[in-house]
C-alpha cells in the first residue's frame, strides 16, 4: 500500500503476479493489448479484493476523453456568486466522477489551446458565459428570466418602487466584460420601467479617491437619491464615500448592493442586496457540460435581501 494509505497499481500487480504495466493495461481495457482471461480475472479480482480506485485526475491525464472539466475566471470577479456557483459546479462534478480545475486570469485562444494540449480536459468553459448574457431564446443562463439580466432588472426595479428615478450605478475600477453587460441591462431596465437611463461612475478601491468620484458624480447628476452597486463590495465603497461627504445613507441617498456578501449585513447602516441562487447555476452548469437532464435543480428565484441602506 502507498505511503497515503491508498491502494496502488503496485499492490495488485504484486498481488495479481503480474508487472504494474500489466495491470494498467487490463484496468483501463487497452484493446492494444493481446492479455490472456485468465490473467485479465486475476488481476481484476485482486484489484476488487484490495479496493483499488483509479486516481480520478491521473486517469483522467491518461485517457484524454477525459474527467476533468476547466473553469476560467477573470480577475476581479471572485465575489460571492463566483464563490457560491463555483462550490454547486464541483459538487455536481464530483457527484458524477468529474474533477473540476480552475483557473485564474483572462483567457487566450493561446492559453485555450495550451489546456487543451496539456490535459485533454472534458470541457473549457469561462465563468459566467451563459449567466452574463441576455437572449431569452438561446441563453442557457436563462438572462431575462433567472441571468444577469434579470437580476439588474431586480435591483433597479426595487429603488424606482421606493420612489427612486435618478439612479446611478457605481461601477468597479477594475477591467471586466461584466461591466459592458451590466450597463447594457441597467439601462434596458431603466427604459422598461419609465426612468432616465442611470448614469454611472467608477468606485476606486482608495477611500479618498472614492469619495472625490462620488462628490464629482452628484455634481454632475444633481438629483440623484440612489446608487445601485456593481456588487456588494462597490456598494459598500459607494456607502462609505457618502458619509465621508456627510450623507446619511438611505435619508440622503439610499445605496442597494448585488450578490449578498456577508459583508453588508455587518455594516450600519446595514447594505440592501439581491440575493441570487449561484450554487444552483453552477449544478446546472455541471449537468449542461456532462449533457445530464437538469430535472430538479431549478434555481430559487433572485430576491432582495431588504435591510436599511435603502
Amino acid at each position: 500500500m502507498g505511503a497515503s494509505g491508498r491502494v496502488t497499481l503496485n499492490d495488485v500487480a504484486a498481488a495479481s503476479g503480474v508487472s504494474r504495466a500489466t495491470v494498467s493495461f487490463v484496468l483501463n481495457d487497452d484493446p492494444k493489448q493481446t492479455i490472456s482471461a485468465s490473467t485479465r480475472d486475476r488481476v481484476k479480482q485482486a484489484a476488487k479484493e484490495l479496493g483499488y480506485a483509479p486516481h480520478g485526475v491521473a486517469r483522467a491525464l491518461r485517457e484524454g476523453n477525459s474527467r476533468l472539466v476547466v473553469l476560467t475566471i477573470d480577475w476581479g470577479l471572485d465575489g460571492n456568486y463566483a464563490r457560491t456557483y463555483i462550490r454547486g459546479l464541483d459538487d455536481e462534478l464530483a457527484a458524477h466522477h468529474h474533477v473540476l480545475l480552475v483557473r485564474h486570469g483572462h483567457q487566450t485562444t493561446q492559453d485555450t489551446q495550451q489546456i487543451l494540449d496539456a490535459i485533454a480536459p472534458r470541457a473549457i468553459f469561462r465563468f459566467g458565459d451563459p449567466y452574463f448574457t441576455g437572449h431569452d431564446l438561446d441563453d442557457l443562463g436563462r438572462g431575462w428570466r433567472d441571468g444577469l439580466a434579470a437580476h439588474t432588472a431586480l435591483q433597479i426595479q426595487h429603488l424606482v418602487e421606493h420612489g427612486h428615478t435618478r439612479i446611478g450605478l457605481a461601477l468597479p475600477d477594475f477591467e471586466t466584460p461584466l461591466t459592458a453587460s451590466r450597463l447594457r441591462f441597467t439601462g434596458h431596465a431603466a427604459v422598461k420601467l419609465g426612468i432616465p437611463a442611470p448614469a454611472s461612475f467608477v468606485a476606486h478601491r482608495n477611500r479618498s479617491a472614492c469619495a472625490h468620484a462620488v462628490e464629482q458624480f452628484l455634481a454632475d447628476t444633481p438629483g440623484t437619491t440612489a446608487i445601485a452597486g456593481f456588487n456588494d463590495d462597490i456598494a459598500l465603497r459607494s456607502m462609505t464615500a457618502l458619509q465621508d461627504l456627510g450623507l446619511s445613507v438611505p435619508h440622503d441617498v439610499a445605496v442597494i448592493g448585488y450578490d449578498d456578501t456577508e459583508y453588508g449585513e455587518l455594516v450600519r447602516p446595514s447594505l440592501t442586496t439581491v440575493h441570487i441562487d449561484a450554487e444552483a447555476h453552477g449544478r446546472l452548469s455541471a449537468r449542461l457540460i456532462l449533457r445530464l437532464d437538469d430535472a430538479g435543480l431549478t434555481p430559487v428565484p433572485a430576491q432582495i435581501i431588504v435591510r436599511e441602506s435603502v
